[in-house]
């Protein structure tokens, strides 16, 4: 345990799990290493992304550690030859760490347009324009051996690399920090001298970081094998990409004697963590401007649109009580919808439900929407629950503050023409998937590791066959081996085995890949890029959010629920061929 007095150095460079198959350091295990090491601030730069802000902003904050919010951001800063090969390397990497809520959204927006102006087949960037738009309220350090001021200096272009530092200078002034690592590498010590004489020549103050990947050294094999389940290469290769066991979680002695000569650099991240208190914290609901045609505000029109619906519904299908029940209940129901401030939502949902069923798509509703009155009259359920004596704080209840959620089903083969009608209504730059991330599990982490170590394909198959893979609840290795004792015995006897089971205990659980959520859509009042940073999945045409739906909901995101159901599908065939 650290001396309990404040650390004089704190990390401004961790990758954290949320850099995909690249940080293995995992939320919970920062703050201890920050706690534990007296540091009071740490900085997460993930690259290309702010995926898991919230969860390390809160899990640090929990521990009494500062988080700074910051990010690896590829920056393609000078002029690029046009690349004779399929595919362009990628671009170095620009440190940008947060000091306020506008450097927030700032950055937000940087890594929105890396991802949405990219072009096909390119790496996402960010460019010199776009980072003299967006620079306010952000600190920049100029990259380590990866950033793109050691790689021009590297290349012998000492003039290119002069002339990139000053426009950074230009854009950042007194918030540009040059750069220093000491992993040991000649790509480090190559290019130090120059650093050194660019940054006092200039006024450029200069600062220690450590590339951090990982925790303890303990970790640095299963780290390496994750590395190679990323670039499909095998732990035996020469030529590969490789890390060091220095790029770990050091303490603040190891760092201060790494860089006795030079003490300013250490003092300097203590002087970046004071300049960074910012961390994204808990919004109110941000729902869509629903402007009705009427010129009526939201709470007239929905009172207005559910009393006549209300009146066209009992026509339709009679009173299955006395016609004041219903009355009743739609007043209470109004009064609680209002009173919570979501007209809004409900007029948006029966919008573009009355779209859908005029373009006979097939639609239906689950869950507790169903006990909604107002739901009924504003044709967004198709079931009276004063027939069937469904109740309503069951779906919303004012001692319970939570937001709305009907849970929609569309058919599986037009899901699509109804969030393309909701994108034309509402704007193309205000509606978004929400982002799903899939992590390691137990058995595929078997295979990937067993080929990366390159074992026998029979022996990773019998071992991965016996790792049970119930649906929706993945076993770990560790459950595995307490259930399976022909498992343990493969431990045993199989020397090749071990390493197997070592690194895939290090590793499962740790993100793999991100994707879209099956159902989730988010509209804003606003482009969203300005609540929440966007990336672009391949598979889709439409942005994604980077937040999970949670975290999307605690960015002020309202989460629909559009979920494509083959049932449905199925059903409208058959009704089709019945006809027929």
């Amino acid at each position: 345990m650290a001396d309990r007095k404040a650390a004089s150095f704190v990390h401004l460079r961790v990758k954290s799990a949320y850099s995909l198959l690249e940080g293995a350091v995992r939320p919970k295990e920062l703050a201890d290493l920050a706690k534990d090491n007296a540091m009071p601030a740490v900085a997460v730069t993930d690259t290309n992304n702010l995926f898991g802000v919230f969860e390390i902003s809160e899990t640090l904050a929990k521990k009494g550690v500062q988080p700074i919010v910051g990010c690896l951001v590829s920056a393609e800063l000078t002029p690029t030859q046009p690349s004779a090969s399929a595919s362009r390397p990628k671009p170095p990497g620009l440190p940008l760490l947060v000091q306020s809520a506008r450097g927030y959204e700032n950055l937000s927006k940087l890594l929105s347009a890396a991802y949405l102006e990219a072009q096909p087949g390119d790496w996402p960037h960010v460019d010199l324009s776009g980072l003299e738009k967006h620079a306010e309220g952000l600190i920049a350090l100029t990259g380590g051996p990866g950033g793109p001021l050691n790689q021009l200096l590297a290349a012998g272009q000492p003039e290119a690399g002069e002339n990139l530092l000053l426009k950074l200078k230009a854009i950042f002034g007194d918030r540009l920090y040059t750069e220093l690592q000491r992993h040991g590498l000649p790509e480090e010590r190559a290019v130090e001298d120059t650093l050194l004489e660019l940054a006092y020549t200039h006024g450029i103050p200069i600062v220690a970081t450590n590339d951090v990947h990982f925790g303890k050294e303990h970790m640095y094999k299963a780290h390496d094998a994750l590395m190679c389940i990323a670039d499909g290469t095998f732990v035996s290769q020469q030529e590969r990409r490789r890390l060091t066991r220095e790029h770990r979680f050091k303490s603040a002695a190891e760092m201060t004697a790494q860089f006795a000569d030079l003490p300013e650099a250490i003092e300097n991240t203590l002087e970046i963590a004071r300049r960074c208190a910012f961390r994204p914290k808990k919004r109110d609901p941000i729902l869509p401007k629903f402007e009705p045609e009427s010129g009526l505000s939201p709470a007239d029109e929905l009172r207005a649109q559910a009393e006549a619906g209300l009146k066209r519904r009992l026509a339709e299908h009679g009173m299955f009580a006395d016609e004041k029940v219903y009355r009743d209940r739609l007043e209470f129901e109004l009064g609680v919808i209002i009173r919570m401030d979501f007209p809004g939502y409900f007029l948006i949902v029966s919008d573009f439900m009355k779209w859908t069923r005029s373009q006979s798509i097939p639609v239906g509703v689950r869950g507790s929407g169903a006990t909604s009155l107002v739901a009924w009259s504003l044709d967004i359920t198709n079931l009276d629950p004063i027939r069937f004596g469904l109740l309503f704080e069951r779906f919303l209840n004012p001692e319970r503050i939570s937001m709305p959620d009907f849970d929609i089903d569309f058919c599986q083969e037009r899901r699509d023409e109804v969030v393309r009608y909701v994108q034309q209504k509402y704007g193309e730059d205000r509606v978004a998937h929400i982002m799903a991330l899939g992590s390691l599990q137990a058995r595929a982490a078997v295979r990937d590791v067993g080929r990366v170590l390159q074992m026998p394909l029979g022996l990773v198959d019998r071992i991965a066959k016996m790792i049970p893979n119930p649906p929706g609840h993945p076993v770990s290795m560790k459950e595995a081996m307490e259930g399976e004792p022909r498992l343990q015995a493969i431990k045993e006897e199989e020397p090749i085995a071990r390493d197997l089971f070592n690194i895939v205990e290090k590793i499962e659980g740790l993100y793999r890949h991100s994707s879209t959520h099956p159902a989730g859509v988010v509209i804003g009042d606003r482009p969203l890029n300005e609540i929440v940073p966007l990336y672009r999945d391949p598979r889709s045409d439409m942005p994604v959010t980077q937040f999970d739906y949670e975290d999307a909901e605690k960015s002020g995101l309202v989460k629909f629920d559009f979920l494509g159901l083959k049932t449905l599908t199925v059903i409208a065939k058959a009704e089709e061929l019945l006809k027929k």
